[in-house]
């Protein structure tokens, strides 16, 4: 039986990438969550941010999650920050979680000039990368696989696959 994959790791390590190579490799569908959330709420990320402030976006964010995993099973993207959350990771208890593991740094060289990303405003986005992966390995360290994200999109992609016909049905 298929299972959903759900991509999850820090900004920039290629959740939407991957994922939409992956889901085209496997034939199915993709989920940018950060996508759908803008369209639900009718503004970029960054003003959710501005005016609801983080914890409106966790719950359009949960909200567009839920949507997407009440689906046919598929290939899912959620933001860097949704399995750090709480209940968010029984709520894909299904589903198959990939930690797409990267570096601060590699992460950081990928998003230099993205103005895009509201909690990466700070004057080094390496640093408050570092912070975002202490507060949050330990949640994308449960995933059912991890793979190396710091290659090329179309191999952490392959591996993705990999892990999609191994564990999730595919």
């Amino acid at each position: 039986m298929k299972r959903h994959i759900v991509l999850v790791g820090l900004p920039g390590s290629g959740k939407t990438t991957v994922g939409r190579l992956a889901a085209k490799l496997l034939g199915t569908a993709f989920t940018d969550v950060d996508e759908t959330v803008v369209s639900a709420a009718g503004m970029p990320v960054a003003e959710i941010f501005r005016v609801g402030k983080e914890a409106q976006f966790r719950r359009i964010e949960r909200a567009a999650m839920d949507g997407a995993l009440a689906a046919a099973p598929h290939v899912i993207a959620p933001g860097a920050g949704w399995m750090a959350q709480p209940g968010n990771l029984a709520a894909a208890a299904e589903a198959v979680v990939v930690y797409l593991k990267i570096s601060p740094e590699a992460a950081a060289a990928r998003l230099a000039g993205d103005r895009s990303r509201p909690l990466l405003q700070d004057a080094d986005p390496a640093a408050r990368i570092s912070e975002l992966l202490a507060e949050r390995e330990r949640w994308y360290r449960q995933a059912h696989a991890e793979v190396n994200a710091a290659g090329a999109a179309e191999a952490v992609a392959t591996e993705v696959v990999r892990g999609a016909r191994s564990l999730g049905g595919w």
